[in-house]
Protein backbone atom coordinates (compact mmCIF):
# COMPACT_ATOMS: atom_id res chain seq x y z
CA UNK A 1 0.00 0.00 0.00
CA UNK A 2 1.51 3.51 -0.90
CA UNK A 3 0.37 6.14 1.45
CA UNK A 4 0.51 9.90 1.47
CA UNK A 5 2.31 12.03 3.99
CA UNK A 6 0.17 12.61 7.05
CA UNK A 7 -1.85 9.63 6.88
CA UNK A 8 -2.91 7.40 9.97
CA UNK A 9 -2.47 3.61 8.89
CA UNK A 10 -2.12 0.64 11.14
CA UNK A 11 1.05 -1.95 10.77
CA UNK A 12 2.66 -4.57 12.63
CA UNK A 13 4.54 -2.02 15.04
CA UNK A 14 7.80 -3.77 16.89
CA UNK A 15 8.59 -2.49 20.18
CA UNK A 16 11.66 -2.12 21.33
CA UNK A 17 11.58 -2.99 25.28
CA UNK A 18 10.18 -6.40 24.19
CA UNK A 19 10.19 -9.25 21.61
CA UNK A 20 6.19 -8.51 20.61
CA UNK A 21 4.53 -7.21 17.61
CA UNK A 22 0.99 -5.70 17.91
CA UNK A 23 -1.12 -3.80 15.21
CA UNK A 24 -0.78 -0.11 16.12
CA UNK A 25 -1.66 3.02 14.42
CA UNK A 26 1.23 5.07 13.26
CA UNK A 27 1.75 8.43 10.78
CA UNK A 28 3.44 8.37 8.03
CA UNK A 29 6.28 11.00 7.65
CA UNK A 30 7.36 10.61 4.23
CA UNK A 31 6.36 11.64 0.71
CA UNK A 32 3.89 9.76 -1.46
CA UNK A 33 7.24 10.22 -3.82
CA UNK A 34 9.55 8.29 -1.38
CA UNK A 35 7.01 5.90 -0.57
CA UNK A 36 6.82 4.69 -4.15
CA UNK A 37 10.49 3.02 -3.35
CA UNK A 38 8.74 0.32 -1.76
CA UNK A 39 9.09 1.81 1.82
CA UNK A 40 7.56 4.16 4.08
CA UNK A 41 9.14 5.92 7.15
CA UNK A 42 6.43 5.98 9.92
CA UNK A 43 6.14 7.41 13.58
CA UNK A 44 4.14 5.65 16.22
CA UNK A 45 0.97 6.81 18.25
CA UNK A 46 0.07 6.02 21.33
CA UNK A 47 -1.83 6.11 23.86
CA UNK A 48 0.55 5.69 26.38
CA UNK A 49 0.69 9.31 28.38
CA UNK A 50 2.15 8.02 31.31
CA UNK A 51 5.71 7.31 29.57
CA UNK A 52 6.03 10.55 28.33
CA UNK A 53 9.05 11.24 25.57
CA UNK A 54 10.33 14.42 24.86
CA UNK A 55 8.88 14.80 21.94
CA UNK A 56 5.08 13.39 22.52
CA UNK A 57 2.35 15.39 20.48
CA UNK A 58 -0.73 15.26 21.26
CA UNK A 59 -3.26 14.68 18.41
CA UNK A 60 -5.95 17.14 19.32
CA UNK A 61 -8.19 16.25 16.47
CA UNK A 62 -7.93 12.33 16.94
CA UNK A 63 -10.93 11.66 15.42
CA UNK A 64 -10.45 12.78 11.75
CA UNK A 65 -7.17 11.12 12.63
CA UNK A 66 -9.26 7.89 12.87
CA UNK A 67 -8.52 6.82 16.17
CA UNK A 68 -10.99 6.13 18.84
CA UNK A 69 -9.23 7.80 22.18
CA UNK A 70 -6.93 10.72 22.46
CA UNK A 71 -2.99 9.74 21.74
CA UNK A 72 0.18 10.84 21.02
CA UNK A 73 2.40 11.06 17.90
CA UNK A 74 6.23 9.84 19.21
CA UNK A 75 8.93 9.93 17.39
CA UNK A 76 10.21 6.30 17.44
CA UNK A 77 10.41 6.48 14.14
CA UNK A 78 10.62 3.15 11.92
CA UNK A 79 11.01 2.45 7.84
CA UNK A 80 8.56 -0.47 6.99
CA UNK A 81 8.04 -2.25 4.27
CA UNK A 82 4.58 -0.98 2.24
CA UNK A 83 3.38 -4.35 2.15
CA UNK A 84 3.27 -4.77 5.83
CA UNK A 85 1.17 -1.66 6.48
CA UNK A 86 -2.54 -2.90 6.91
CA UNK A 87 -4.87 -0.20 6.24
CA UNK A 88 -5.47 3.61 6.07
CA UNK A 89 -7.81 4.97 9.15
CA UNK A 90 -7.24 8.70 8.90
CA UNK A 91 -5.70 11.65 8.32
CA UNK A 92 -3.74 14.51 10.70
CA UNK A 93 -5.60 17.69 10.64
CA UNK A 94 -3.37 20.97 9.44
CA UNK A 95 -3.10 21.82 13.12
CA UNK A 96 -1.90 18.08 14.05
CA UNK A 97 0.39 18.10 11.27
CA UNK A 98 1.78 21.39 11.89
CA UNK A 99 2.87 20.52 15.76
CA UNK A 100 4.43 17.20 14.18
CA UNK A 101 6.55 19.31 11.78
CA UNK A 102 8.29 21.69 14.46
CA UNK A 103 9.00 18.55 16.09
CA UNK A 104 10.73 16.91 13.47
CA UNK A 105 12.62 20.06 13.00
CA UNK A 106 13.39 20.35 16.91
CA UNK A 107 14.79 17.34 17.17
CA UNK A 108 16.01 16.62 13.45
CA UNK A 109 17.53 19.50 12.28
Amino acid sequence: MICNQWEVVVVPFPFSEKPAIKRRPAVVLTCEKFNRSGHTVLAMITTQFHREWPSDMVIEDYESAGLKLPCVVRLKLFTLDNRLILKTVGHLSTKDTAKVRASLNLYLP
